[in-house]
């Protein structure tokens, strides 16, 4: 008896610090995209124009989620080429959720702030 409850509470802790490691982690999409070339340390980025696609992926053959106008805000991770892989820090003008995660090309960014 005395081994099978230190076997359960080795397996009960284990599983609450993984769990703990897990909901404390960033998801890989936060951190970086599969398409990514390069990182970007962590910047805010200013949308300049209206209607601006918010992509799936780092090119115009990529569907848009939606569309981005003046003055959203964005998070940006990395990017490929003049890509920018990036999430939403609040709602968009255009109706997106906070959080979405999509790709914008760089000449449609005000600018880059840490």
């Amino acid at each position: 008896m005395t081994a099978f409850r230190r076997t359960a509470a080795m397996t009960l802790s284990t599983a609450l610090l993984a769990g703990g490691a897990i909901a404390l982690a960033p998801t890989a999409s936060a951190a970086s995209s599969p398409k990514c070339t390069y990182n970007v340390t962590d910047f805010t980025g200013v949308v300049d124009g209206d209607g601006v696609n918010y992509r799936t992926g780092p090119s115009t053959g990529y569907t848009a989620k939606g569309r981005l106008y003046d003055g959203d805000r964005l998070r940006i991770y990395c990017g490929k080429s003049n890509w920018y892989y990036s999430k939403l820090t609040k709602r968009s003008k255009g109706g997106l959720a906070k959080g979405t995660s999509g790709w914008i090309r760089s000449d449609m960014l005000y600018q880059l702030a840490g």
